[in-house]
């Protein structure tokens, strides 16, 4: 049986703006936006960490050291809260041990591709994950863990990809499938990025999740602008098919595109009607105001 080399690292592109939800991301990174009580970055580290991966990298830009400051001990916080008997237990996923997080500035916005190329020399020569925060994935177990199961049996590069109505494809990098290995697994023989509908080889999109070999940063290396003028993680990927295995892994669990406002409602809703602790109460508002 044939070892890979595990998935230690994950990348984690978090430089965004986040025009789309202004004025609340003014101040506040937009990956700190609370879906109920936890933000948006935690639900993405903590199904790193279910995966097995032990170090993150936060491609961070200016304005954004409130999303390491998260993931630091808040001692007064603590300190205050324990002095009045009250559990903090809760906060216990927003520790890291020291060297486990580490940064680096995208200084200039130049797109996904080149803010994975951000962090070369922290992943070395090693195979890395990355999670888009931006696209919350809810599953037991997580998308990563998931993924990283079928990396153990396959190796090589590694995309999470969904299912769309082919109406919605043009918004999305788009996978071209080739054999099916199992209910799962699907080889991919060709990416294509943002592609009109008529053009979409398929309407299995990449759903933020990604498993890649290191020579990807080779690539991106000297990759060149591509859709929307910026250098496309996709196009780099792309290039790498034929080179190495390639699959995607059609995740088994719920997708929800917090990049967007309705889909970040979405997600509020629909793991707060999960919750033990307030799911009846929420259904009944929803209830009431579906009611009016």
């Amino acid at each position: 049986m044939t070892t890979h080399k595990p998935i230690k690292k994950a990348v984690f592109p978090v430089a965004g703006l986040g025009t789309r939800f202004l004025p609340a991301t003014k101040a506040i990174p937009k990956e700190l936006l609370p879906i109920v009580d936890r933000p948006l970055i935690q639900y993405a580290v903590d199904e790193a960490r279910e995966a097995g991966i032990e170090q993150i990298i936060f491609v961070t830009g200016r304005g954004k050291t409130a999303i390491v400051e998260h993931f630091d001990v808040a001692y007064e916080l603590e300190s205050t809260m324990s002095e009045r008997g009250k559990d903090m237990s809760v906060l216990d996923p927003t520790r890291a041990t020291p060297g486990d997080i580490i940064t680096v500035r995208q200084q200039v916005p130049l797109g996904l591709g080149h803010a994975i190329w951000c962090a070369r020399a922290i992943v070395g020569d090693e195979p890395f994950a990355i999670l888009l925060p931006d696209e919350l994935m809810v599953g037991e177990p997580g998308c990563m863990k998931q993924m990283v199961e079928a990396y153990n049996e396959v190796g090589g590069n590694l995309i999470s990809v969904l299912e769309v109505p082919e109406d919605e494809v043009s918004s999305y990098g788009v996978i071209a499938p080739g054999a099916q290995v199992s209910d799962t697994l699907t080889e991919v023989t060709g990416l294509v990025e943002k592609p009109k509908r008529e053009d979409a080889p398929s309407n299995k999109i990449i759903s933020g999740r990604y498993i890649l070999q290191p020579e990807v940063m080779r690539v991106l290396e000297d990759q060149e602008k591509g859709a929307g003028g910026e250098i496309q993680l996709t196009d780099a990927m792309a290039r790498m098919i034929g080179n190495q295995p390639f699959h995607a892994v059609t995740f088994s669990g719920n997708r929800y595109d917090c990049g967007s406002k309705t889909g970040f409602v979405e997600a509020t809703l629909a793991l707060a009607l999960e919750r033990e602790d307030m799911g009846a109460e929420v259904r009944a508002i929803a209830e009431r105001l579906l009611a009016r």
